[in-house]
């Protein structure tokens, strides 16, 4: 899949069966993001989710480490940081169990796995 690929176009990649008959676990990827790579590893929707789960995941411990290092202004800047994680986290589930395909805003547009 191209990385430059629009939002619109990114959906149409995937079979709307598929779409439908692994909502839950491309929701559930959000809360335990290999858990669509065990319950369902052929879904390539369900995978897309992990594979944004799993970058969600990535920032935030990042991040955490990086702000929590930097004294003061990092410190300040965590509940922030944490706010903005959850935005996305929440996002995430919306497109999960909606059946959307959308990319998380900033990082989404990297494949992890593929």
């Amino acid at each position: 899949m191209n990385n430059f690929q629009s939002q619109e176009s990114i959906q149409e990649t995937f079979e709307s069966s598929d779409i439908e008959k692994n909502k839950t676990m491309a929701g559930l990827a959000y809360i335990i993001f290999f858990l669509p790579l065990v319950a369902c590893p052929s879904s390539r929707y369900a995978r897309f989710h992990a594979n944004q789960a799993l970058l969600l995941l990535i920032v935030a411990i990042v991040g955490s480490i990086i702000l929590g290092i930097i004294p003061i202004i990092g410190w300040i800047l965590m509940p922030i940081f944490y706010l903005a994680i959850f935005i996305l986290f929440i996002i995430g589930l919306i497109n999960g169990f909606g059946g959307k395909a959308k990319r998380l805003p900033i990082f989404g547009k990297y494949n992890i796995l593929n």
